[in-house]
């Protein structure tokens, strides 16, 4: 654990038996609604869930089985079971008005939740956004519908698809420097707007392609990006990122502070060398300008933070 509390991403923790061997069988799954908790997504929100606002930290509302329209079960996704042997589905519908909780993203609040609710909410996102996309076979083009309790969807020739996810690579470029001078690169992707005085930095990324590594992606991506080679690749750790489904491998990496920095235009708007001392402060919500704005790092939910958290602390 670093001083930040972080032992892995914040979106890669789980306690839930995932069971996948029960999800074809409907004896048991009918069996397993009746007692179940379950997640409410309201997908016309963007997949927004309920969480407590009495406590200092949110907590997602599972709701009971029973206590649901009996038509959602038809279209009850299966997460797993919990620890204490209690099923967990998830449906899409929209929110209840309960007392003491409000709606909310997974990008927002996923790195306060336990351990519990950041896996329960992160699998139920992700399979809703596989669901949403994959309305037709790819192969057949006929419309699919949701089968093995959601974990695959079937056209009505048997022609069967299951959730699929696009990984991609995310990179803390560094220069090896320990203490407070060492610098770290970071990019201001073009599609990114400004917003209250205010640019966001973050780590490199991109996906990785047919045929490659995720270690050559890291080579290619930060060539293509802002020109620089690297080196002394290491892993760091992986999360899921629904948004809509991606698969984040994050690595930290090294390379001459004094190589040239050459941005590709359509990928970053702008990227430089930032010091320790300058991330601290930043994440300490002291101002760093950015040519004429104040420099916003990674959300907390997203890997990219975890990556500078790491290299911020010296654990490269």
């Amino acid at each position: 654990m670093n001083q930040h509390g972080e032992t892995s991403p914040p979106l890669a923790r789980s306690t839930l038996d995932r069971s996948a061997h029960r999800r074809t069988d409907p004896q048991w799954l009918a069996h397993a609604w009746a007692g179940a908790r379950v997640l409410v997504l309201d997908v016309e929100a963007g997949g927004r869930a309920l969480v407590r606002t009495d406590s200092s930290v949110p907590a997602l509302v599972l709701v009971e089985a029973d206590g649901l329209p009996p038509a959602l079960a038809a279209g009850a996704m299966f997460l797993g079971v919990e620890p204490d042997g209690v099923p967990v589905f998830c449906v899409h519908t929209a929110l209840a008005t309960v007392p003491d909780t409000r709606p909310a993203h997974l990008r927002d609040i996923g790195h306060l939740l336990s351990d519990r609710d950041a896996g329960l909410f992160t699998t139920a996102l992700a399979l809703t956004n596989w669901h949403l996309r994959h309305l037709y076979h790819p192969i057949t083009g006929e419309s699919t519908r949701a089968d093995e309790a959601g974990w695959s969807r079937v056209d009505r020739t048997g022609e069967r698809v299951w959730p699929r996810t696009d990984p991609a690579m995310i990179v803390l470029v560094h220069d090896g420097v320990d203490g407070v001078d060492g610098r770290c690169l970071l990019g201001n992707n073009a599609t990114w707007p400004s917003a209250e005085g205010r640019r966001r930095f973050s780590c490199l990324a991109g996906y990785v392609e047919p045929g490659e590594s995720a270690e050559a992606a890291v080579l290619r991506e930060v060539h293509e990006e802002v020109g620089v080679p690297v080196s002394d690749i290491a892993y760091a750790g992986s999360q899921a990122w629904p948004f809509p489904g991606s698969l984040m491998l994050g690595f930290l990496a090294t390379a001459d502070a004094d190589h040239p920095v050459r941005t590709d235009p359509v990928e970053i708007a702008q990227a430089r060398w930032f010091s320790r001392q300058e991330i601290g402060a930043a994440l300490a919500d002291r101002p760093v300008d950015v040519g004429g704005a104040r420099l916003l790092l990674p959300p907390p939910s997203s890997i990219a933070l975890f990556l500078i958290h790491r290299w911020l602390d010296g654990h490269c």
